[in-house]
């Protein structure tokens, strides 16, 4: 699979990555084995660029993550984490993690702590449950309502440890666009992860954070391609940013389903190959909890999408004119 350099460092990531949040029992269970098949599958796939959080299952993906990885030449793939939330173990635990979206018993508290030594502290206990000596790429994690410390405080803390070899790359992942283009323009970040505000369904990502990005060197992952379900099977009850799709919205995904069933496309391969007309788009990250799952990702980003298609969808009105599209001719992302 192609590789692309997050920003004007030396981190290289595959053009389709798998995002382990599902690994970390997002809204229903996986098991041990299933976790360690999904890996398996994107790694035979070609993946190797892997993301994961603490926030995910109370550190539960990092683990797993880590122990899917473990027999893996280090050298051969690449890892993401992120900075924001200390896991603080509760002295009484009770109850599941539900409330968060994580099918997980609550051991423990999220803390937000977007101060130098909260970064530190938090890489620190990544690594210890990830198995690692180092991650490459930290991104500070939702950091929407510590706008103000994670400016004065986290930024310049990624920064010394990307200046002292502990990262490769440092960046933000979040799921708006305004404060990421203020990191783009404002800071040295290498990458930002965009999640939600780059799909068919919504280009709010293409306002200013992707042109200022491409302007400024730095690259784009995009995330939540699908839109958590509904561009990937729109039907009455699918979700779009995890709640009950809207009429419009859902009839606006039907229509694009309509127009690539006329060009024998599947829609989830428009979905995941959209991002990439645009060239700061360094790399796409796609959920998965199991191993068909893996497959069907890599499957439909190979996928060979005629550019009358795209042509068409622009024509439409269901794209904006503006709207980069992936280069004809390409067959998916090799």
């Amino acid at each position: 699979m192609h590789t692309t350099r997050l920003g004007r460092g030396d981190v290289e990531v595959t053009r389709l990555s798998l995002g382990a949040a599902p690994l970390g029992n997002l809204f229903a269970e996986v098991d041990d084995e299933q976790a360690q098949a999904t890996v398996d599958a994107a790694w035979e796939s070609g993946v190797r660029y892997f993301d994961t959080a603490p926030h995910y299952g109370l550190g539960l993906s990092e683990r797993r993550l880590g122990e899917a990885l473990r027999r893996r030449p280090r050298a051969e793939y690449v890892v993401s984490t992120k900075v924001g939330r200390l896991l603080r173990p509760r002295p009484e635990p009770h109850g599941d993690d539900l409330a968060q979206g994580f099918a997980v018993p609550a051991t423990h508290e999220r803390v937000w702590d977007f101060s130098a030594y909260g970064v530190r502290s938090s890489l620190e206990d990544s690594l210890t449950r990830l198995g690692l000596d180092h991650v490459d790429v930290v991104y500070l994690h939702d950091p929407d309502e510590h706008e103000g410390q994670a400016f004065s405080s986290a930024y310049p803390e990624l920064e010394r440890m990307r200046a002292e070899g502990i990262v490769g790359a440092i960046g933000a992942g979040m799921n708006q666009a305004r404060m990421l283009d203020r990191f783009v323009r404002e800071t040295d970040v290498d990458v930002v992860l965009l999640a939600g505000r780059y799909s068919l369904l919504d280009q709010t990502g293409l306002t200013h954070l992707l042109p200022d990005a491409a302007r400024r060197g730095v690259s784009v992952v995009v995330g939540g391609v699908f839109n958590s379900g509904l561009l990937a099977d729109p039907r009455p009850g699918a979700t779009f940013d995890y709640a009950p799709a809207g009429q419009a919205l859902l009839d606006r995904a039907l229509r694009i389903k309509a127009e690539c069933e006329e060009f024998g496309v599947p829609l989830r391969a428009a979905a995941l190959q959209f991002p990439f007309g645009h060239p700061a788009v360094a790399s796409v990250l796609v959920g998965a909890r199991s191993a068909a799952e893996a497959t069907d990702a890599a499957v439909v980003a190979r996928y060979d999408i005629p550019a009358e298609l795209w042509h068409r969808l622009r024509s439409t009105g269901l794209l904006p004119w503006d709207a980069p599209l992936p280069d004809a001719g390409r067959k998916g992302l090799g």
